[in-house]
């Protein structure tokens, strides 16, 4: 999970870039869904890669426009897997 924090709370400047340079995510790392604040200063994204290093290629590109946190997530599904020995 990507939370993304648009510097200056400037989302035009970060969906223009978006609109004329496309996503600029390297091979390897794919897309999965985003979900934008209601303010359009916060972007909570979901990336999927088997290689982490593919996502600060990605940042690379845009941390000047936006700050990123970034938080290993795993589905529902393994989730209940990995616990249910513990159960």
């Amino acid at each position: 999970m990507v939370i993304e924090q648009f510097r200056n709370k400037d989302a035009a400047a970060v969906y223009r870039r978006l609109r004329d340079r496309g996503r600029m995510a390297p091979d390897g790392l794919v897309y999965v869904a985003s979900w934008v604040d209601h303010r359009l200063e916060r972007c909570y994204q979901v990336m999927e890669t088997s290689n982490p290093k593919l996502l600060d290629v990605w940042m690379a590109n845009w941390n000047d426009l936006v700050e990123f946190e970034v938080h290993p997530v795993i589905t529902s599904k393994e989730a209940t897997e990995r616990i249910a020995p513990l159960l």
